[in-house]
């Protein structure tokens, strides 16, 4: 019974971990400008959470006992943002040698 109210609450520590970086949508929502340092400092921290939130689900996943729906979606939700953080530093780069 412990292992199951264990492994849920992990499940539930690593989704929020991967979920903190759409953080970053609320001054965005609410149409704050942020200044270029605090931007800077929050990116650093979104790429190490994203990156944080892949290697604990990761880790959690090889256990075939943990495998639950909120540890998929915490897994699902890293690569998400992974692939959209690629994306963007992908875009930033083609635009640079091109402009």
């Amino acid at each position: 019974m412990n292992s199951i109210k264990w492994s849920s609450k992990r499940s539930l520590a690593i989704l929020l971990v991967s979920s903190l970086p759409l953080a970053t949508l609320i001054p965005v929502a609410l149409k704050i400008r942020l200044p270029e340092n605090v931007r800077m400092i929050w990116s650093i921290c979104n790429i190490v959470l994203i990156l944080t939130g892949l290697l604990l689900s990761g880790i959690a996943m090889k256990q075939k006992k943990s495998r639950d729906p909120i540890l998929i979606l915490a897994l699902l939700t890293s690569i998400a943002l992974l692939l959209m953080v690629l994306g963007i530093v992908a875009l930033s780069v083609v635009l640079n040698i091109i402009g």
